[in-house]
């Protein structure tokens, strides 16, 4: 199949579902007692998620530009591809393939195995295992058929949303804790970088509808309007949650339980049996996000592998007969992921992911300038607002992320760097077989 022959059937609402669908996940029940910790109170973890959401408002009002003038199939990859040339995109699918997919895919395996262990009392030891067990069950289902892991999607999809719901509105209505000015009660250095990168990890995934920019109706349109609506919902959502559990829970309450945050709150709110259904709702969200990430990430070395530009691509290009599913590329992937789930806890992968992705998201906000120079204007394309203020927000952004981690994480941040450069011989070799 070509991506011409791709049944354009997304609308906006749809679309802008899939932008909430795959943001929404395990961010907001896991990163709020990081980011309280890492920023030493209540306002000042508030205005970190707010910052966090400015940083990717502003950027996806930017790649809303880029797409709108590259509605193609093949979200960061593509633009970065059509911007800069081949090099430069296949770096970028190699650090999609070999980093971020498998740290992310990782980090939600290891948080349904801390929600899970935590629900259900169980020992601390399970749960690496019950992780890694989440996550093998996802790939063969994924490698059964596309349409099994669709239909998983769309229920975990619609579940979701409940436990938001109702964390919102009871926590505003029924919480008596003051929500500014809180210390964390930790003892960690303050690291204000560290906090907005560890919400952005919550923000991050609204990129990925561009995967599917080729099924759109009217993408130019359909797909700048679906990214900056749902990051807005994302945002509103995200802020909404943590004064909610701010009024609920004192902040260093939040810091102790960690991960169990949320479910705590939800027991307070909801009683015992009230409390154990909201937390099995927090762990299908992240469940359903986990499916999507295991769903839609193994496309990313396949799309490569039928350009040519994957090692061993005549391997990693195959379709099973029966099932229809890239069974070996998503082999790789879960094999990497559960290395990864191994050697590291979920805040790390976490980090890793996110500085890995914010390099080349970088050079995809400053794309729009390149593109305004290159391309001839159109007025009835979108026209990313605020230029070139709102762009430079995003780069600033990204700067900002990228100095931080180097100077939270010095070792994950030279690995993945290390790791990325690995790309450049393999892109040599790889591009040396095709033409020989």
């Amino acid at each position: 199949m070509t991506k011409t022959e791709l049944k354009q059937s997304i609308g906006f609402i749809t679309a802008t579902a899939i932008v909430v669908g795959t943001v929404i996940g395990s961010g907001i029940f896991m990163k709020p007692a990081v980011v309280i910790e890492a920023t030493g109170n209540s306002t000042f973890a508030l205005l970190a998620w707010i910052i966090g959401g400015i940083i990717t408002l502003a950027s996806g009002l930017t790649i809303a530009e880029v797409s709108s003038k590259i509605p193609e199939t093949g979200g960061l990859y593509v633009y970065i591809e059509k911007v800069y040339g081949k090099f430069w995109g296949f770096l970028c699918g190699w650090v999609q393939t070999i980093i971020y997919g498998p740290a992310v895919i990782g980090a939600l395996g290891l948080y349904f195995g801390t929600l899970f262990a935590g629900i259900f009392s169980l020992p601390k030891e399970s749960e690496l295992w019950i992780g890694i067990m989440a996550v093998l069950f996802l790939s063969v289902v994924n490698m059964l058929g596309s349409q099994f892991g669709g239909i998983v999607q769309s229920v975990l999809t619609a579940a979701k949303l409940l436990p938001i719901f109702l964390i919102i509105v009871f926590g505003v209505v029924k919480g008596n804790v003051p929500i500014f000015g809180m210390d964390s009660g930790s003892s960690q250095a303050i690291n204000f970088g560290a906090a907005v990168l560890a919400t952005l990890w919550a923000y991050d995934g609204w990129m990925n509808v561009g995967f599917v920019a080729g099924e759109m109706k009217n993408p130019a349109k359909t797909l700048p309007k679906a990214i900056i609506t749902g990051i807005l919902i994302v945002m509103f959502a995200y802020v909404a949650v943590n004064v909610a559990l701010l009024h609920v829970l004192r902040a260093d309450d939040i810091v102790a339980l960690g991960p169990n945050a949320a479910s705590e709150a939800a027991t307070i709110l909801f009683g015992s049996f009230g409390g154990k259904l909201i937390a099995i709702g927090i762990l299908i969200s992240i469940f359903g996000c986990l499916n999507g990430k295991v769903l839609t990430f193994p496309r990313m070395p396949l799309a490569m592998a039928i350009d040519g530009l994957f090692p061993l691509a005549r391997y990693f290009s195959r379709i099973h007969p029966k099932w229809r599913t890239p069974v070996l590329a998503t082999f790789m992937q879960i094999t990497i992921a559960i290395i990864m789930m191994l050697l590291g806890n979920a805040d790390r992968l976490t980090d890793i992911a996110i500085f890995s992705v914010f390099l080349f998201y970088g050079f995809a906000f400053y794309a729009v300038f390149l593109l305004r120079k290159s391309l001839p204007s159109n007025e009835q394309l979108y026209r990313v607002p605020f230029y070139p203020f709102t762009p430079i927000v995003a780069i600033v952004g990204t700067a900002y992320i990228i100095i931080s981690t180097a100077l939270h994480a010095p070792l994950d941040t030279f690995l993945s760097i290390v790791v990325t450069i690995s790309g450049i011989p393999v892109y040599y070799i790889v591009t040396k077989k095709r033409q020989g």
